[in-house]
């Protein structure tokens, strides 16, 4: 075999082992709570994989010491991906390696194909955490008035506090039963009620949760009925996601052309550079000073005009 091919054999071997590591990641059922716990419970671990885990452990906490870190590892947590923050950078990383390698592979083995490569390595991870962020965050909105109505119907019960949160816990689908059975554990492990409630609103950013999140405090701080507290703020949340969604509706088509507008410029000029870089050469001709200045230009009005068409989609409810 040849070096190329060799070279094109790693690249796939990479771009696969990335695939499975994150599949396996995201597909990780232990909460972050229940790694605590099974520290003390698992005996069966090698020397080796625990050297392993210490070391990963030692970087992430490095990490997540600086302001960037704390960052990331908020979004994987509100995007439910087990990884550490030490493993997420060493994804980023690898990613960029990766597709830099194939990208100079095939763009006719110039720097520049390896730099677009690599910079979209190294972008491709974060779009990902936004995008199951997004997701879970919808899915969890959407849960959240069969969650109150779940506690008051619990409440009028007879059930306490405590008890009406684990029900929710075990009756409804993920994601609002994996983030309640957090706030159960906590709770279980010493941690205060209104502790946990905030860890839950740090993981889950949503105005609709804060409000319950608010009732419940306040009901516990000074009394009162929280069946019809919780009760209004369900009928309140349930109109809410109904407006959001036809608003959804009516500016989907805005949000889609802004985006298709924004990328079609950007992927036609990579498009045009890995099938005739010769053609995207001549536009520097006219010297490094003018091609900068053409290229900031391009890429200013693109920017300028996509947040224009998304800041008029972004309709406040």
């Amino acid at each position: 075999m040849t070096p190329t091919t060799w070279i094109f054999v790693g690249v796939g071997v990479i771009l696969v082992a990335i695939v499975i590591g994150v599949i396996i990641a995201s597909n990780r059922e232990r909460a972050i709570v229940e790694q605590r716990l099974g520290q003390y419970l698992d005996d069966g671990k090698s020397k080796q994989a625990e050297a392993q885990d210490r070391a990963m452990d030692w970087v992430s906490k490095k990490v997540e010491k600086t302001s960037f870190g704390d960052k990331m590892a908020r979004n994987l947590a509100r995007a439910d991906l087990k990884f550490k923050v030490g493993e997420y950078f060493a994804l980023i990383f690898i990613a960029m390696f990766a597709l830099g390698a194939f990208a100079w592979f095939v763009g006719n083995r110039h720097w520049i194909s390896g730099l677009l490569g690599a910079a979209a390595g190294g972008f491709a991870p974060g779009m990902y955490v936004k995008f199951m962020q997004g997701q879970r965050l919808r899915k969890f909105q959407d849960q959240l008035p069969d969650m109150l109505n779940l506690m008051v119907n619990g409440l009028r019960a007879g059930y306490s506090t405590m008890q009406a949160i684990e029900a929710v816990s075990k009756e409804l689908p993920p994601p609002i039963c994996d983030e309640f059975r957090r706030v159960v554990q906590e709770m279980q492990i010493g941690i205060p009620m209104e502790t946990a409630l905030d860890n839950l609103l740090r993981r889950i950013p949503s105005p609709d949760l804060d409000f319950v999140v608010t009732a419940v405090n306040v009901q516990r701080e000074v009394g009162g009925n929280l069946s019809e507290i919780l009760d209004s703020i369900s009928f309140t949340i349930r109109e809410r996601i109904r407006i959001k969604g036809e608003v959804r509706v009516l500016t989907s088509q805005v949000r889609a052309s802004g985006a298709v507008l924004s990328l079609i410029p950007i992927g036609l000029a990579c498009l045009l550079w890995f099938i005739s870089p010769t053609y995207i050469v001549h536009m520097t001709d006219g010297g490094p000073i003018c091609t900068t200045i053409i290229v900031v230009v391009i890429l200013g009005m693109i920017a300028i005009s996509y947040f224009i068409m998304q800041k008029i989609a972004d309709i406040e409810v």
